[in-house]
């Protein structure tokens, strides 16, 4: 029987792959530290890390040049159910290359369980940041403030309900004010955006700077964090926690 995806999809693996394509930033880094840099060809112009990553560059994730991934013949190529398009899927798998598709988690144990099955069915590796990673995140502080976070603006774009950047304050103390909202990322008014202690601003994947916004928010106090630390899941975990605990507390 053929492995299946987080979708559930089969991806038809011969053998540990050797030429991989990467669509996802956060997916590259953890591949990178899981089983070798040597095995990534291809990554998107967004996958900064490693810093000295040194692969054929194919577009975006949203648009990559599926040209590209398919010139290079990669063993299997990596994608997300969020941040890449069916569409782009579906021809990568009509040209005979299988994809291995994750499903976008709603929590930290989530997206690290989602990787553990990656990393043992494709390489039969359970690297050691993962597993420092899940023992770091496993506790849940009690929530001590309530939290608006912005990931975009013009028009505005907050954490709602089901993200991993959501779950990642709850086991900080700090309650997103939008977790319960019906969609994933809400466009509220700005001036719905003001019932909060405090506003955590990230650097991606819109920079927020200390210029550039907490003057939006006069009555909440700015907290400026990695986005990284706070929407990636990979070996950045093992650093986002204590991090971001000290950018948090007042």
């Amino acid at each position: 029987m053929l492995p299946v995806d987080d979708l559930g999809e089969p991806v038809p693996l011969p053998g540990p792959p050797n030429r991989v394509v990467s669509l996802v930033p956060s997916l590259t880094e953890a591949l990178a530290e899981a089983v070798d840099p040597a095995v990534l060809i291809g990554a998107t112009d967004y996958c900064t890390h490693p810093p000295d990553l040194d692969v054929a560059r194919i577009g975006g994730s949203k648009y990559p040049k599926v040209d590209r991934v398919l010139a290079l013949r990669p063993d299997l190529v990596v994608a997300n159910s969020e941040e890449n398009r069916p569409q782009d899927v579906e021809r990568l798998r009509a040209d005979g290359i299988p994809v291995w598709v994750t499903a976008a988690p709603a929590t930290v144990p989530a997206a690290l369980g989602s990787l553990r099955r990656l990393f043992g069915t494709a390489w039969d590796v359970e690297p050691g940041w993962l597993v420092e990673a899940e023992r770091l995140w496993r506790d849940v502080t009690p929530p001590w403030a309530r939290a608006v976070v912005p990931v975009w603006r013009k028009p505005w774009v907050v954490l709602g309900r089901d993200t991993f950047a959501g779950d990642v304050l709850l086991r900080l103390g700090v309650v997103n004010v939008f977790a319960d909202h019906t969609e994933r990322y809400p466009r509220p008014k700005l001036d719905e955006l003001q019932d909060a202690d405090i506003v955590v601003l990230p650097d991606e994947p819109y920079l927020f700077t200390k210029d550039n916004g907490p003057q939006f928010f006069p009555n909440l106090r700015p907290v400026h964090v990695s986005g990284r630390y706070l929407t990636w899941y990979g070996p950045s975990l093992v650093h986002a926690r204590k991090s971001l605990e000290t950018a948090l507390r007042p």
